[in-house]
Parts: C-alpha cells; structure tokens; sequence
C-alpha cells in the first residue's frame, strides 16, 4: 500500500513540472468511476479554456487522506459527501465551494461472452466464483455493494468469493480480464465498456452515493479548479454526467 500511494503522489508531485513549459494544467484527484466521464469533459475544459486538466483517479478514500496530508490536488471530487467533509475539516479544501454533482449507480458486471446475472440472488450461483468488489475500507461504491449483498441476505455466502481491489476501476479490470466472474461496479464504468452486460442494483440496497466535489488550495490552480467545476455543473456537463448513468441535481 505504501508503495501504492508513493507512486501515486509523485505522479502527482510531477505533474507541476509541466507548468515549467509554460502549459497551464490544473490538479484533479477524483473518484474512479469518472474516469470516463471527466477524461470526456476535460477535453471539453481544456478547448475552452487552454488549461489542461490533469487527472489522478482512485478511491475516494485513499485520494482524501492524501490531499489531508498535503498531495497538490486543487479540485477533489469524491464517489460520496463523506471524504468531502474529510479535507474540509483537515482545512485545506475550501467548504463553501463544496458541491453536489450527481448521485452513482451501482451494478453487477460481466466481461463480454459471459451472461450478467438476471437478479442479484444469482451471484450465489456456481458459474460466479470469484466476485470482485472495490475494498469496503476506503471505496464508497465497495461500501455500496457490500451493503447490497448485505440487505438481500447474500453476503454469509458470498464473503468467501469476494475478491477485494483497490478501486472500482481496478475492481471492473479484474472481471475484464478473467480475474473474477463478475464486478460490482459504478454504472457510469459499465455504460462505456467495451461489452460486457450488466444488471443495475437496487438503489434502496444500499446508501445513496450523493457524489460531492470541492476546491482546495489557493492561487492559479484553485481558479483553474473553480472553472472546471461550474463546467461539471453546467448544462452541458449535466449533460455528460448523465449520459454516463449518474442521476445529476435538479
């Protein structure tokens, strides 16, 4: 793990070099399940405004404990409200800034060729061995899933077939490719994959991921992030966010 997020923040450390050349970038440490989503939106961002928008995914949790302790990200955007309020309250994101951007939905995956379960109860079937889910301890949409398996009375049996990954990104790459049987994924990852099928959760299974981003920092960078996020937040990125399965603010 050490090793993981030592790699992670200089990844991130490095990337303030590039402003040497005299490019503008802006530091964005966001929740696995946008990947897709705001790679899409940051091309947008990047036309619009000559800044390029320099992307670290991971869980949530990992990400806030890094920007706690002082990783250069300017805007954090989280699978839930909760890691949110964690780098508010360590001071170095800005609260009033704070904002909700869409709800998650949550699914089981399969990679293509292999039938996605028709309800949930399913997964106790043999053809589901190995099931992966993101790690519980720092991934809201683990937390989600194993809520999930929880309330529908199936996680006694299924406990011994869950294969933990770092995040839901990760968690879907497993079943992709041929590490799990199926994935307990975000949605916004499984409307974009290269096929596979997949079967949506019921959203009263578990709690709602009011997904919430925030800016942190100050100077050029923090301004930078505060454009990206009225980007997120506006029509055209409701747009976006919804076209990748998440249900945005009215």
């Amino acid at each position: 793990m050490q090793f993981v997020v030592a790699v992670v923040l200089a990844t991130v450390l490095c990337g303030g070099c590039s402003k040497t050349s005299g490019e503008r970038v802006v530091r964005i440490g966001a929740a696995s399940d946008l990947a897709k989503a705001f790679t899409e939106l940051g091309k947008e961002f990047e036309t619009r405004t000559g800044i390029r928008p320099e992307f670290t995914f991971g869980s949530s949790g990992l990400l806030s404990k890094q920007i706690a302790q002082g990783a250069p990200y300017f805007l954090f955007a989280a699978a839930n409200k909760a890691f949110v309020d964690k780098v508010i309250e360590a001071g170095v994101c800005d609260g009033k800034t704070a904002r909700t951007y869409g709800r998650g939905r949550v699914v089981v995956w399969t990679a293509g060729g292999t039938p996605a379960p028709k309800q949930l109860s399913e997964l106790t079937e043999p053809r589901f061995k190995r099931i992966a889910l993101a790690n519980p301890d720092h991934a809201p949409y683990g937390v989600a899933g194993k809520q999930a398996l929880e309330k529908s009375g199936l996680w006694a049996q299924l406990e011994s077939r869950i294969v933990l990954a770092e995040n839901v990104q990760a968690t879907m790459l497993y079943a992709r490719d041929g590490n799990a049987d199926a994935a307990i994924v975000a949605l916004s990852l499984a409307v974009v994959s290269d096929g596979g099928a997949y079967l949506p959760i019921d959203q009263f299974l578990h709690d709602p991921l009011d997904q919430q981003l925030v800016v942190c920092g100050k100077g050029a960078e923090a301004d930078a992030a505060r454009k990206f996020a009225e980007l997120v937040a506006s029509a055209e990125g409701r747009e976006l966010m919804t076209r990748y399965g998440f249900v945005v603010p009215p």
